[in-house]
């Protein structure tokens, strides 16, 4: 406990009458903070061992000798479809409480709230080969933002409208890629995925931003789709705390291209084999021993007028991607004044901004889509160590999935491997139009009906895959 002494109880009397008696000037004091303390920091858990930007290009390495996915005993041709169990509506929604409560202010239910410590690790062969493709998509990005900043220099940058805020913003992105991967390596062991090579589809750095976000959106939506399906639910946390950090990121390539940030109500999940068919395109070589997934490829899906983002017009285009799966755009042929990206014009202007909205919208319904797919049988992926495959014959319909839905359009007109559809006019609710965003298009043979937890049920009917810029 302070206290004065009486030498110093005296001063203040004198000082406080004399301020009394004499006018005085207010004098500002500037007092320093007093509850900085030292700190001396834990020990910080080491990362991943990685390299900023890997070697890249096309694989042009030895035949592999092991080709196709990761395979056991089969036990079916497919899951078959069941009615829900037979519990599934037995729950009394009537917001009273229907059983005793284990823990005060704790409801009875929820999976692994029984006070068990939770395990960070796979508990399946599903958690495992989910994880693996989770993190073969987190190398790729750390490579491919590390990438972009060593291949563009800083005018290129710059005359795009991205100063250098913009370009350390990417450069963190990348530093949360070495975070997720070092998560997702340490729950799966010592057998986890490591870095590989790649080869991206991108000449100009506005090819790069819509690669990017493209990217980015199968990524994201890859993991919405088996998150809740996996047996570990601390597993499951984990990567969910770093899926919503690539959430912010696909948003961010999107406000980096013009695009509006966030065009629909909600985010799309979809099964593993479609994220692995779009992302092993990229892939060029990994080490040896790397361990293998389980996922199929599907053939690759061209979209023929596939909407250009960097066009005023971005519906009037033809043959305007730079390779098939993904679909990205392609600024080969845009002349000055069809491009957006130099206009200054509200609804026309695409340059980076916190968000823009079109008068010409890049897609809408009743728009005609020209699609274009290969024969399975090809050689893709890590080392082209996989290789694309279907169990259907001949697609007749295309699944426009996007949001909460899944939307069936037919075939018309199809011609050897080629056809065009009708883009749907549908919404998920009244004023969310269901097709918006970056989406996924895909080829079936049946329009079956399938729901966003059981999407996977239409794996075997699916022919190709590909990624719509609708929005």
């Amino acid at each position: 406990m302070s206290r004065h002494t009486p030498s110093a109880l005296g001063l203040s009397l004198t000082i406080l009458i004399s301020s009394l008696t004499h006018p005085a000037l207010s004098v500002p004091v500037v007092s320093e903070a007093t509850t900085t303390v030292t700190s001396i920091p834990p020990i910080i858990p080491t990362v991943v061992s990685h390299h900023n930007v890997t070697s890249h290009g096309p694989y042009t390495g030895p035949p592999p000798t092991t080709t196709g996915a990761l395979s056991t005993t089969v036990l079916a041709p497919s899951i078959p479809a069941l009615p829900p169990g037979p519990d599934a509506y037995k729950y009394n929604r009537t917001g009273k409480l229907n059983a005793p409560m284990p823990a005060p202010f704790t409801p009875s239910g929820g999976r692994d709230t029984n006070g068990s410590a939770p395990v960070y690790q796979p508990m399946s062969d599903f958690d495992y080969q989910s994880l693996a493709l989770a993190l073969y998509q987190e190398w790729i990005e750390l490579d491919l933002f590390h990438w972009g900043l060593a291949t563009f220099s800083e005018k290129d940058f710059e005359d795009a409208g991205l100063t250098a805020e913009d370009r350390y913003l990417l450069q963190f992105m990348a530093e949360q890629e070495v975070g997720h991967a070092t998560l997702l390596t340490n729950m799966l062991g010592p057998f986890a995925p490591k870095q590989c090579t790649y080869n991206y589809p991108v000449k100009t750095l506005h090819e790069y931003i819509d690669f990017s976000q493209k990217l980015t959106r199968f990524g994201e939506s890859g993991v919405y789709g088996f998150l809740e399906h996996l047996n570990s639910g601390a597993a499951g946390t984990m990567l969910l705390q770093s899926i919503t950090t690539e959430a912010r990121q696909q948003m961010i390539f999107r406000q980096f291209e013009g695009l509006f940030p966030m065009p629909v109500w909600f985010e799309v999940g979809v099964p593993q084999s479609w994220a692995w068919t779009l992302l092993a395109p990229y892939i060029s070589s990994c080490p040896q021993n790397q361990t293998r997934l389980v996922w199929q490829n599907f053939p690759a899906l061209t979209i023929l007028n596939q909407p250009n983002p960097f066009r005023v017009d971005g519906s009037n285009v033809w043959n305007e991607t730079t390779g098939p799966w993904t679909n990205t755009a392609s600024t080969a042929n845009i002349s000055t004044s069809e491009a957006c990206f130099n206009k200054n014009k509200v609804g026309e202007d695409c340059s980076p901004a916190i968000s823009r909205n079109r008068s010409i919208p890049l897609s809408y319904p009743g728009r005609q889509v020209f699609l274009e797919w290969d024969e399975p049988g090809k050689p893709v992926g890590p080392n082209n160590s996989y290789v694309t495959s279907t169990m259907v014959q001949q697609p007749s319909w295309a699944a426009w999935v996007s949001q909460l839905n899944v939307t069936y359009s037919k075939l018309e007109n199809i011609t050897g491997n080629s056809a065009y559809t009708i883009q749907p006019n549908v919404s998920t609710f009244e004023g969310d139009p269901a097709v918006n965003g970056t989406m996924f298009l895909v080829l079936t043979d049946e329009d079956l009906y399938v729901t966003p937890y059981n999407l996977t049920m239409l794996n075997p009917h699916v022919y190709a895959v590909a990624l719509y810029q609708s929005g």
